[in-house]
Protein backbone atom coordinates (compact mmCIF):
# COMPACT_ATOMS: atom_id res chain seq x y z
CA UNK A 1 0.00 0.00 0.00
CA UNK A 2 1.12 3.37 -0.98
CA UNK A 3 2.21 6.28 1.89
CA UNK A 4 -0.88 7.21 4.02
CA UNK A 5 -1.14 10.67 4.26
CA UNK A 6 -1.57 12.76 7.40
CA UNK A 7 -5.60 13.18 6.87
CA UNK A 8 -5.68 9.19 6.03
CA UNK A 9 -3.73 8.59 10.01
CA UNK A 10 -6.25 11.14 11.72
CA UNK A 11 -9.41 9.30 10.06
CA UNK A 12 -8.30 5.85 10.47
CA UNK A 13 -7.14 6.66 14.45
CA UNK A 14 -11.07 8.11 14.59
CA UNK A 15 -12.66 5.10 12.98
CA UNK A 16 -11.06 3.03 15.99
CA UNK A 17 -10.89 5.49 18.68
CA UNK A 18 -14.82 5.87 17.92
CA UNK A 19 -15.13 1.70 17.14
CA UNK A 20 -13.84 1.37 21.46
CA UNK A 21 -15.30 3.79 22.70
CA UNK A 22 -18.74 3.34 21.66
CA UNK A 23 -18.48 -0.92 21.89
CA UNK A 24 -16.54 -0.37 25.53
CA UNK A 25 -18.97 2.70 26.75
CA UNK A 26 -22.51 2.03 25.03
CA UNK A 27 -21.87 -1.80 24.29
CA UNK A 28 -22.56 -0.79 19.79
CA UNK A 29 -19.63 -2.53 17.79
CA UNK A 30 -20.76 -0.73 14.79
CA UNK A 31 -18.45 -0.57 11.12
CA UNK A 32 -18.20 2.87 9.92
CA UNK A 33 -17.68 3.21 6.24
CA UNK A 34 -14.78 5.61 4.61
CA UNK A 35 -15.60 7.38 1.72
CA UNK A 36 -11.67 8.00 1.02
CA UNK A 37 -10.73 5.49 -1.99
CA UNK A 38 -7.23 4.66 -0.70
CA UNK A 39 -8.67 3.20 3.21
CA UNK A 40 -10.84 1.11 1.07
CA UNK A 41 -7.85 -1.17 -0.47
CA UNK A 42 -7.08 -4.13 1.22
CA UNK A 43 -4.38 -3.82 3.57
CA UNK A 44 -3.40 -5.92 6.88
CA UNK A 45 -3.46 -3.63 10.02
CA UNK A 46 -2.78 -3.97 13.61
CA UNK A 47 -4.33 -1.86 16.35
CA UNK A 48 -2.04 -1.54 19.95
CA UNK A 49 -3.26 -0.20 22.83
CA UNK A 50 -1.45 1.61 25.65
CA UNK A 51 -2.36 3.24 29.25
CA UNK A 52 0.18 4.63 30.79
CA UNK A 53 3.20 3.91 28.36
CA UNK A 54 2.45 0.06 29.06
CA UNK A 55 0.43 -2.71 26.53
CA UNK A 56 -2.98 -3.01 27.02
CA UNK A 57 -3.94 -4.89 23.86
CA UNK A 58 -2.73 -5.50 20.36
CA UNK A 59 -4.36 -7.25 17.69
CA UNK A 60 -3.91 -7.68 13.79
CA UNK A 61 -4.39 -9.31 11.04
CA UNK A 62 -1.11 -10.04 8.81
CA UNK A 63 -2.73 -10.41 5.70
CA UNK A 64 -5.44 -8.48 3.39
CA UNK A 65 -8.41 -9.53 4.08
CA UNK A 66 -10.79 -6.92 3.80
CA UNK A 67 -10.80 -2.81 2.87
CA UNK A 68 -7.98 -1.20 5.38
CA UNK A 69 -10.88 0.86 7.69
CA UNK A 70 -12.34 -2.18 8.17
CA UNK A 71 -9.96 -4.04 8.94
CA UNK A 72 -8.95 -1.34 11.50
CA UNK A 73 -11.65 -0.76 13.26
CA UNK A 74 -12.15 -4.77 13.62
CA UNK A 75 -8.68 -5.01 15.38
CA UNK A 76 -9.75 -1.70 17.10
CA UNK A 77 -12.65 -4.22 18.69
CA UNK A 78 -10.43 -7.40 19.10
CA UNK A 79 -7.85 -5.61 20.80
CA UNK A 80 -9.91 -3.74 23.19
CA UNK A 81 -12.00 -7.16 23.75
CA UNK A 82 -9.94 -10.48 22.68
CA UNK A 83 -6.39 -9.95 23.78
CA UNK A 84 -5.94 -13.22 25.83
CA UNK A 85 -3.45 -11.21 27.87
CA UNK A 86 -5.64 -8.72 29.28
CA UNK A 87 -9.02 -8.41 30.09
CA UNK A 88 -11.28 -6.42 28.33
CA UNK A 89 -10.67 -2.40 28.31
CA UNK A 90 -13.18 -0.74 30.56
CA UNK A 91 -15.27 2.29 30.62
CA UNK A 92 -12.84 3.65 33.05
CA UNK A 93 -9.63 3.22 30.89
CA UNK A 94 -10.79 5.15 28.02
CA UNK A 95 -10.14 8.68 28.73
CA UNK A 96 -6.19 7.18 29.15
CA UNK A 97 -6.21 5.82 26.07
CA UNK A 98 -3.50 5.62 23.43
CA UNK A 99 -3.78 3.80 20.19
CA UNK A 100 -1.59 3.30 17.61
CA UNK A 101 -2.12 2.15 13.77
CA UNK A 102 0.59 -0.50 11.93
CA UNK A 103 -0.51 -0.77 8.85
CA UNK A 104 1.14 -4.03 7.24
CA UNK A 105 3.00 -4.49 3.90
CA UNK A 106 3.24 -7.41 1.73
CA UNK A 107 4.90 -10.34 3.71
CA UNK A 108 8.25 -11.34 1.59
CA UNK A 109 10.18 -14.41 2.48
CA UNK A 110 13.71 -13.86 3.97
CA UNK A 111 16.34 -15.77 2.12
CA UNK A 112 19.35 -14.27 4.41
CA UNK A 113 18.73 -13.02 7.99
CA UNK A 114 21.41 -10.65 7.28
CA UNK A 115 19.32 -8.13 5.04
CA UNK A 116 16.95 -8.00 8.13
CA UNK A 117 17.09 -4.63 9.20
CA UNK A 118 15.98 -4.02 12.79
CA UNK A 119 13.93 -0.94 13.17
CA UNK A 120 12.09 -0.83 9.36
CA UNK A 121 11.53 -5.17 9.40
CA UNK A 122 8.72 -6.78 11.24
CA UNK A 123 8.77 -10.72 11.35
CA UNK A 124 6.78 -13.78 10.99
CA UNK A 125 8.35 -17.19 11.51
CA UNK A 126 6.29 -20.07 10.83
CA UNK A 127 6.93 -23.39 12.00
CA UNK A 128 4.17 -26.28 11.00
CA UNK A 129 1.23 -24.86 12.88
CA UNK A 130 2.63 -22.72 14.75
CA UNK A 131 3.66 -19.01 14.19
CA UNK A 132 4.73 -15.49 15.53
CA UNK A 133 4.81 -11.96 14.56
CA UNK A 134 6.41 -9.12 15.72
CA UNK A 135 5.92 -5.72 14.70
CA UNK A 136 8.94 -3.68 13.52
CA UNK A 137 8.93 -1.18 16.49
CA UNK A 138 9.65 -4.13 19.01
CA UNK A 139 12.83 -4.83 18.49
CA UNK A 140 13.58 -1.32 18.12
CA UNK A 141 11.99 -0.52 21.51
CA UNK A 142 13.96 -3.39 23.12
CA UNK A 143 17.59 -2.57 20.79
CA UNK A 144 17.36 -6.46 19.51
CA UNK A 145 19.48 -7.33 17.13
CA UNK A 146 18.69 -9.02 14.08
CA UNK A 147 19.16 -12.37 15.75
CA UNK A 148 17.53 -11.44 19.26
CA UNK A 149 14.54 -10.63 17.04
CA UNK A 150 14.82 -13.78 15.52
CA UNK A 151 14.96 -15.39 18.61
CA UNK A 152 12.04 -13.36 20.22
CA UNK A 153 9.82 -14.15 16.87
CA UNK A 154 10.01 -18.15 17.45
CA UNK A 155 9.58 -17.77 21.18
CA UNK A 156 6.26 -15.95 20.22
CA UNK A 157 5.43 -18.25 17.84
CA UNK A 158 6.06 -21.30 20.98
CA UNK A 159 8.86 -22.14 19.40
CA UNK A 160 12.51 -23.13 20.36
CA UNK A 161 14.41 -19.48 20.63
CA UNK A 162 17.14 -20.93 18.04
CA UNK A 163 14.74 -22.73 16.09
CA UNK A 164 14.89 -20.16 13.17
CA UNK A 165 18.83 -21.54 12.73
CA UNK A 166 17.23 -25.16 11.66
CA UNK A 167 16.38 -24.01 8.60
CA UNK A 168 12.92 -25.34 8.79
CA UNK A 169 11.03 -22.77 9.87
CA UNK A 170 9.40 -20.14 6.89
CA UNK A 171 10.95 -16.40 7.69
CA UNK A 172 9.49 -14.13 6.10
CA UNK A 173 9.33 -9.96 6.75
CA UNK A 174 7.45 -7.26 6.44
CA UNK A 175 7.47 -3.24 6.66
CA UNK A 176 4.90 -1.24 8.16
CA UNK A 177 3.29 2.64 8.53
CA UNK A 178 3.51 3.04 12.19
CA UNK A 179 1.30 6.10 13.86
CA UNK A 180 -0.44 6.77 16.68
CA UNK A 181 -2.82 9.16 18.21
CA UNK A 182 0.08 11.23 20.50
CA UNK A 183 1.93 11.87 17.15
CA UNK A 184 -0.81 14.22 16.18
CA UNK A 185 -1.36 16.02 19.48
CA UNK A 186 1.62 18.23 19.38
CA UNK A 187 0.97 19.71 16.37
Amino acid sequence: MEALAKEEKIELLGLARRMIVRGVGEGVWKLETSVNPHLQQPAGGFVTLELGGQLRGCIGQVRAQGPLAEVVQEMAHAAATRDPRFSPLGPEELSQLEIEISVLSPLWPVDDIHKIQVGRDGLMISAGDQSGLLLPQVASEYGWDAETFLSHTCMKAGLPKDHWRLGTAKIEAFTAQIFSEKAFVSE
